[in-house]
């Protein structure tokens, strides 16, 4: 049996204030763990499945979308025979490694293999 290679969707969300935004995050996602990193000059949190992204945030801002996958292959091998093209990656981040993705639709998708978290639920 074989599992889908997307493993869960995060969406991003751009604040003024990180510290201000967390609580209602926290209070939508009902979950009461909060992730923080650094990419660059870009302070994050991750709030169940919110991505607050706050700081020099404007180069991330064509993102549509944070998608988990357990391997990053399959990702490019889907891209690539859609006509859409690999931007950045893949490459090491803090939670992963990660590319960033342009679909032939003019979309574009961050992406990050977290490998295979277990059968899903």
């Amino acid at each position: 049996m074989s599992f889908p290679n997307i493993t869960g969707v995060v969406a991003r969300v751009f604040v003024e204030d990180l510290e201000a935004a967390i609580p209602l995050y926290r209070q939508l996602a009902q979950d009461t763990e909060v992730t923080r990193f650094a990419f660059r000059d870009v302070e994050l949190a991750r709030v169940g499945p919110f991505l607050l992204l706050s700081g020099a945030t404007e180069a991330y801002r064509d993102r549509v979308a944070t998608v988990l996958v357990r391997e990053l292959g399959p990702v490019v091998s889907a891209v690539e025979a859609a006509g859409g093209h690999v931007l950045d990656g893949p490459a090491p981040a803090p939670n992963g490694a990660r590319l960033i993705a342009r679909h032939p639709d003019g979309s574009v998708f961050e992406y990050i293999e977290v490998g295979d978290p277990g059968p899903a639920a």
